[in-house]
């Protein structure tokens, strides 16, 4: 559409301007995945619709609070098991070492020493797992990418917050979290 309005797209793997993830992920993470899938259907979705019904039997539910927002709860609630059931059967899980351990692919944990001597340690794994406070950093992230393949001891140019940095790769290691 031209204009001020854009175009609206309900399933984001339709998206064209969307980047498409990697479809890996750790043994560890496609278990977390899988069972907040199976609490949300065991668990949460049993008890919203039990919410649901209950609303809806005291009457008018068109002015029923309760019942507009537990009935919106349970829509979120399907969406979410519904979108982790088409996730989960497109992931490849990853539980074996690559070809080549010397040097950086998915799974790793790399130490990067930047040029003052300060150390940090990050994971490289699916983007359905990430998380910065762990240290867990995307696949599909422009630094991820940057350290793909790169030996022990390479010298790498990685964006940071403040420009560029540059960082030295003092360990490699494909030890489970």
């Amino acid at each position: 559409m031209q204009g001020r309005y854009t175009q609206r797209w309900r399933d984001p793997a339709k998206d064209p301007r969307a980047e498409a993830k990697t479809n890996l992920i750790t043994p560890e993470g496609y278990q977390k995945l899988r069972s907040t899938r199976d609490f949300l259907w065991r668990v949460r979705h049993p008890e919203l619709a039990a919410k649901v019904q209950e609303a809806a039997a005291n009457g008018d539910r068109s002015e029923n609070a309760d019942y507009t927002y537990n009935k919106r709860e349970l829509n979120r609630t399907l969406s979410r098991i519904s979108y982790l059931d088409k996730r989960l059967d497109e992931l490849q899980v990853v539980d074996r070492l690559p070809a080549d351990p010397e040097k950086v692919y998915f799974g790793a944990w790399i130490t990067l020493e930047d040029e003052e001597g300060a150390e940090s340690r990050w994971q490289l794994v699916g983007p359905d797992e990430a998380d910065a406070s762990k240290g867990w950093i995307s696949i599909d992230a422009p630094r991820a990418r940057l350290l793909l393949g790169q030996p022990l001891d390479a010298e790498v140019v990685l964006p940071t917050p403040e420009g560029k940095a540059q960082f030295i790769i003092t360990e490699i290691s494909y030890l489970r979290r």
